[in-house]
């Protein structure tokens, strides 16, 4: 499977998980310089989440939330940290990780990591 295929599919399957867990998708792949946020929700109590979606079809080398860098990660900070200002959100923040495995285009396990990581100061 084509990883771009690949990563839209656990994408899709990432949000219909945080809408039955009672989620509301704010934002869908949101841009900032280098960076993107793979999803952007608002949790039942008003946090706004930031996802970073990874997904994999083998195990071989690792599970998919392994393999997110700290280079990575300060992407995502920093791209939040713009979506808030920009926003004027003032509320709390989460980093949460979504990791799918897929197989013979079947999504065979999701995994949510909520508090996955944590900023400094946005």
């Amino acid at each position: 499977m084509q990883n771009q295929r690949k990563g839209k599919l656990g994408e899709d399957a990432a949000c219909e998980f945080l809408i039955r867990s009672g989620y509301t998708i704010i934002e869908r792949n949101w841009r900032f310089k280098k960076a993107e946020i793979d999803i952007i929700a608002e949790s039942k109590d008003k946090k706004l989440i930031f996802v970073e979606v990874k997904s994999r079809s083998s195990i071989y080398f690792g599970m998919p939330e392994e393999s997110i860098s700290q280079y990575k990660e300060n992407l995502i900070l920093d791209a939040a940290g713009q979506y808030v200002y920009l926003n004027g959100f003032d509320g709390a923040v989460r980093f949460d990780i979504i990791s799918v495995k897929i197989e013979k285009d079947q999504v065979k396990i999701l995994n949510h990591y909520e508090d996955a990581f944590f900023p400094g100061i946005i």
